[in-house]
């Protein structure tokens, strides 16, 4: 599978919530870095750590979809850069929104070794934020 191929099948199963599954397009020992996250950066080292970390979206009440999806290579087959929108769907509110992202996907052997993740994690955060009854 190529690089980008691969990039999509990520993007396909953050879509349609397979959380379960998504690890296992990762390395054993893939390394994911967000830098935006709040309150401060996450690294997750091994495939476990990453399958943890989709095992704790299954709670939040949110869903994605992919918008303005763009691939650009590299000199190296192996990478790709990615520049796209999610469109947020909180589900329990039904509030909507955009969310900017490029990520930097690094591939070995058809699985994801390396990424680098640059979301909007402020607007993520203030979706769901409880917001005070009136």
């Amino acid at each position: 599978m190529s690089t980008p191929d691969l990039f999509r099948r990520l993007l396909h199963g953050l879509e349609t919530a397979q959380w379960d599954h998504l690890a296992d397009l990762y390395t054993d020992d893939a390394r994911v870095t967000m830098p935006f996250a709040l309150p401060t950066p996450v690294v997750l080292n091994g495939r476990e750590a990453v399958a943890e970390h989709f095992a704790r979206s299954t709670s939040m009440p949110i869903r994605f979809r992919a918008d303005n999806v763009r691939i650009y290579p590299t000199p190296d087959p192996d990478v790709v850069l990615a520049e796209f929108d999610y469109v947020v769907r909180v589900t329990t509110t039904g509030q909507e929104f955009r969310v900017a992202n490029i990520q930097y996907l690094r591939a070995r052997d058809g699985r994801i070794a390396e990424t680098h993740d640059y979301h909007d994690h402020t607007r993520l955060a203030a979706a769901l934020r409880p917001t005070p009854s009136t």
